[in-house]
């Protein structure tokens, strides 16, 4: 019976390609690794999800559809 139960993959969320840049914000002094989007206009940078390892960056690729390198910046 348990093959009946399907798990729900989460629906990929979307973001303004044309205004917004995937980027890793990331701490010289702790090393602490944020995800999150920076604007190409203004440079503010919005915050979506804090990076502990390398699952946590696979989840942030999946969940934005996000392929190719994630620029970091310090």
């Amino acid at each position: 019976m348990s093959w009946l139960i399907k798990k729900k993959t989460p629906p990929r969320e979307t973001y303004d390609k044309a205004a917004l840049t995937p980027v890793i914000r990331a701490s010289i002094c702790t090393g602490e690794k944020v995800a999150g989007f920076q604007e190409i206009s203004g440079g503010r940078f919005r915050e979506v999800m804090l990076i502990r390892n390398e699952a946590d960056l696979e989840a942030f690729r999946k969940r934005y559809g996000i392929d190719g390198e994630i620029k970091t910046i310090y």
